[in-house]
């Protein structure tokens, strides 16, 4: 009788059905899954589900049943939006577009009362678009190009015209591209005084007059009248608050000290009794436990799915650091508010430093719980379980061997007891460096070749892990499955390596070893991640590991993360002028001096960058001082994106990447690196610029090895010197490994450098 019921069951779920292939795309979207994602649980192809997506083919059972259930419930969670009803304009707007205003001029409002579309309901909060694009997602940005005010120029009292429409809006895109009336003034203002009057500098050129006289009055101004904010950027997720910029004079204004004591510094806030805080507080308020700092939240309790909170940025108190922003503090208000927008139209608002906000970015994409509707009281509340494709809310122990120094798994370890390989994983990037060869001395340059996002690049495809380590004896090993590895690989030899299909002979000597970041060939058993052991496998060795931490719930959890930080850096390297489909010549050139075509642009450029490795760098945050003492939890490890095994992860696959990309151009060039620091590798060579080597034949590059590209994973050129530079160098300082790949961009060696 089961047998019958069993294919009763089959027979209905052939006939399962399936809302059109539009409404798949954005259930999924929705509910910020990717194709790869839904691929995975199907068990089918990727390009089976874009198939479905796109029309082009329907589902057969098995998969049909399980694809219609997972729909069902998408459905549940994020109902098909009721048609927008479109506002009749109250100007008709010309059919040619106007000329843009003179940079000196800048569009003013005076706001009102907050309208009731700023009002964020319950039922409002659980309809949820697709991930914003590029394209999408910087309107806001695009028009400040053209309107922004000169460097030296600023609005006078005369030019503000109180209660004025505004001729040009510049709106905050919704998840799906469309204007969310909520934010239709931009993500975040910078706050200054001119004289004495108090204005708000948002993106596109958009100056408001601030009424609020006291730094609680601002926050409730920015929450009710300003109408500031950003659409979530995913289904699950939520608007980011408010960002509020204060310049020195601002800080005036309010109270606030306009930099902060060396105590102060270093303790990272002002004191709790400062009157400020006490005006905060007085007003119903509430801080961080992080205090009023450079980067300070303000906030009341959310009451529902009413979310207050207002992120204050000070750029006097080294908010905006120098190593990551370059000059950006020290811009004017309209020039600042254009970098902050572009960036936050691109990336995401910022919330902190670039390195907090990477980190914030991979949780507004894959939010640890999504809000459902309770049956009982239909109220909305957070699922009991965790989105799909996220790391849960709650944190997750690392293995011991992932464990840094310190970390409570460690604990009974003796004291002053250093971990070796078969006790800790080491994946770190690349500082390796040998000898020039007779051969090598007679070459005229040294060439340095940079790798564009590398570590972006090594984030991208990657399966990593989602939940608790499972410790296992013996293993076979998966390359598809993410996890730590104690394997022995001392074995493999660098002279005779398959690369493709082949097996070729190299002169190891000259290569690094791809395990370790010193390039030092490993003496014994190790713990490595997966994309190291994978790519001993690849090179054609066997791997035999004794003992492994895997997890077994994985999936490709940055992929959307790099998707936006890529695109970021892609469509602002196309603002300066260097496109993703030029010529290895054109593309050289225009590398050449790209900086100083927008300046401001190039500063958003790096904070993307700073984003990249900053992002990565957290998930492995060490104590930063609050009292802590070794074997004793942290702040940080409270957080679930606290996970060291990711890390350790893309360091692999990016050192890994860079491994591969040398052993085909020595194979087919027998060219060998002098010098890697990271994602710089330096060559010795006839000739000033990377054409002179790299093997290019009519314009295609050697497949698998350097291509010279914008785009992340390929290379620009980092710098050139003399061989007698590097020699010279080198017998200065005593040191014949002494890393060239430091100093190639400018050639500038110091003993501050070396360490002496």
């Amino acid at each position: 009788m089961s047998e019958l019921f069993d294919a009763v069951d089959a027979l209905l779920a052939s006939r399962a059905t399936l809302p059109p292939p539009t409404e798949r795309k954005r259930l999924r979207a929705a509910h910020g899954l990717t194709i790869d994602e839904v691929a995975t649980t199907l068990k089918v192809r990727r390009a089976t589900v874009s198939g479905w997506e796109a029309g082009k083919t329907e589902p057969r059972p098995p998969e049909r049943d399980a694809y219609a259930r997972l729909l069902d419930k998408l459905a549940e969670l994020y109902p098909a939006p009721a048609a927008a009803v479109v506002p009749v304009p109250e100007v008709a707007v010309p059919a040619t577009p106007t000329a843009a205003p003179a940079p000196a001029e800048a569009r003013t409002l005076s706001t009102g009362p907050a309208s009731e579309a700023a009002v964020m309901t319950a039922t409002e909060n659980t309809q949820t678009n697709s991930a914003p694009t590029p394209a999408a997602a910087a309107p806001a940005a695009a028009p400040a190009a053209a309107t922004r005010p000169a460097g030296t120029t600023r609005p006078t009292s005369t030019s503000r015209r109180p209660g004025a429409k505004k001729a040009t809006p510049a709106p905050a895109a919704t998840a799906a591209g469309e204007m969310d009336p909520r934010f239709e003034n931009g993500p975040l203002a910078v706050v200054d005084v001119e004289d004495g009057k108090v204005l708000a500098y948002c993106v596109g050129g958009l100056v408001l007059d601030v009424p609020a006289k006291s730094l609680p009055s601002l926050v409730d101004w920015t929450l009710k009248e300003a109408k500031l904010g950003q659409s979530k950027l995913s289904g699950p997720g939520r608007p980011a608050d408010p960002l509020i910029v204060l310049t020195k004079a601002a800080c005036e204004r309010y109270g606030l000290p306009v930099a902060l004591t060396e105590q102060e510094r270093i303790a990272g806030r002002i004191p709790e009794g400062h009157k400020v805080i006490k005006q905060v507080t007085r007003a119903d308020w509430q801080l961080t436990k992080r205090g009023f700092g450079p980067w300070a939240r303000i906030y009341r309790p959310a009451k529902g799915s009413d979310r207050q909170c207002v992120q204050l940025c000070i750029p006097s108190w080294n908010a905006l650091d120098a190593r990551f922003w370059g000059a950006a503090g020290q811009l004017p208000p309209a020039e600042l508010a254009r970098v902050l927008g572009t960036y936050a139209s691109r990336v995401m608002t910022p919330r902190g430093s670039t390195a907090v906000t990477g980190l914030e970015l991979m949780t507004a994409l894959h939010p640890p719980t999504y809000a459902v509707r309770d049956e009982e009281t239909g109220v909305l509340r957070q699922a009991d379980d965790k989105t799909p494709g996220s790391l849960g809310k709650d944190p997750v122990d690392c293995a011991p061997c992932e464990a840094p120094d310190g970390h409570p798994l460690l604990k009974d370890l003796p004291r002053f007891h250093v971990r070796g390989p078969g006790e800790k994983l080491f994946e770190e990037a690349y500082d390796w460096a040998r000898p020039l060869t007779d051969a090598e001395c007679m070459r005229s340059h040294l060439v340095g070749l940079d790798v564009n996002m590398a570590f972006a690049a090594g984030a991208n495809g990657l399966v990593v892990g989602l939940g608790e380590p499972t410790h296992v004896t013996n293993p076979v090993f998966d390359p598809k499955l993410p996890g730590s590895w104690l394997v022995d690989l001392s074995h493999v030899d660098l002279s005779r390596v398959k690369v493709g299909k082949e097996r070729v002979e190299l002169d190891g000597t000259l290569l690094p070893s791809p395990f370790t970041p010193k390039g030092d060939r490993p003496e014994g058993p190790a713990w490595y991640a997966t994309p190291t052991i994978a790519y001993a496998q690849e090179l054609g060795y066997d791997v035999t590991p004794t003992e492994a931490y895997v997890r077994y719930e994985n999936g490709r959890y940055l992929d959307g993360w790099y998707s936006r930080l890529r695109d970021a850096y892609l469509t602002t390297m196309a603002d300066l002028g260097v496109d993703a489909d030029l010529s290895p010549e054109d593309f050289l050139a225009a590398m050449d001096g790209y900086k100083s075509r927008d300046p401001q642009m190039a500063i958003v450029v790096a904070a993307v960058k700073a984003t990249v490795k900053g992002g990565l760098g957290k998930l492995r945050e060490r104590p930063r001082g609050e009292g802590w003492t070794s074997g004793e939890r942290w702040r940080a490890l409270e957080r679930p994106t606290w996970r060291p095994d990711i890390r350790a992860a893309v360091i692999s696959r990016t050192r890994i990447n860079l491994h591969r990309k040398m052993v085909k151009h020595a194979a087919f060039t027998g060219q060998y690196p002098v010098a890697i620091l990271s994602d710089c590798v330096v060559y010795a060579v006839d000739g000033e610029g990377p054409l002179d080597f790299l093997p290019y034949r009519e314009g295609k590059p050697l497949p698998g090895g350097f291509k010279l590209g914008v785009n992340p994973g390929l290379v620009k050129h980092e710098g050139t010197q003399t061989v007698l530079w590097g020699e010279g160098a080198r017998e200065q300082f005593k040191a014949p490994e002494l890393n060239l790949a430091r100093y190639i961009k400018d050639g500038t060696v110091t003993d501050k450098d070396n360490g002496e």
